[in-house]
């Protein structure tokens, strides 16, 4: 994969060549990754709801102020579908977004977030609170599956580059908004880039990062734009 440039550059005659700012070759699918707004907060006494075994918490009040920024942010985008995964954050992250553009979203299960095999249901968050040694380890080795029962980072990347080329197959030359979550972010950036894993990990909640991709070549347009977060609303 690459992230070269792409820019271009035209005659102007006499006044030599300038360059242009970036456009998306033809045929090439933009995808507008958004991490879904921030969650509930995790209790030691009452663990997230899960989802085929993934822990499935609502929005926060806090995320959902963040959505509705997010959908001011992108009102006046040309967007052609959005995209959420199975678990209910990242659908009431597009929901403003969706009510201001008419779009339905539709479900690609295999952009949901990383499995945390025995820390789901809140646990995660309770380790990387207290600098457990196996969340050291897990980012020294850049490894999920340093925690028991964890998905590979090798099924991680397997899955999520088999949704997005499946994304890409369905819309060639469209815009797509995907709510989505911060470990897959971090993947598919990771694949985009060829860098080590976890490069990209802790994208902002409700930030929006950029990917373009057309045949093979994948490109990184933009990484945790969070602009938006820090605007008034309506």
């Amino acid at each position: 994969m690459a992230t070269e440039a792409h820019s271009t550059a035209h005659s102007t005659g006499q006044d030599g060549f300038r360059q242009e700012r970036f456009q998306p070759p033809p045929g090439a699918t933009e995808l507008l990754l958004i991490r879904h707004g921030e969650s509930e907060p995790a209790r030691k006494d009452r663990p997230f709801p899960l989802v085929e075994g993934q822990g499935d918490p609502a929005l926060a009040p806090e995320g959902q102020l963040s959505a509705q920024r997010v959908a001011q942010r992108l009102r006046d985008e040309p967007l052609d579908q959005l995209y959420v995964t199975t678990l209910r954050r990242t659908a009431q992250t597009a929901a403003p977004l969706a009510a201001h553009s008419g779009l339905v979203p539709k479900v690609e299960a295999d952009l949901r977030e990383v499995h945390l095999g025995e820390w789901e249901g809140g646990l995660f968050r309770q380790m990387v609170a207290e600098k457990h040694p196996l969340v050291l380890q897990m980012r020294a080795e850049c490894r999920w599956d340093v925690i028991p029962g964890a998905e590979s980072t090798e099924s991680l990347a397997n899955r999520v580059r088999g949704a997005i080329e499946r994304l890409v197959h369905r819309h060639p030359g469209e815009r797509l908004a995907v709510f989505t979550h911060g470990g897959v972010i971090d993947q598919a950036l990771t694949i985009a880039a060829g860098a080590r894993p976890f490069a990209f990990l802790g994208a902002d909640n409700c930030s929006i990062s950029r990917l373009v991709i057309i045949d093979e070549t994948w490109l990184v347009r933009g990484f945790n734009d969070t602009a938006h977060l820090d605007s008034p609303t309506d």
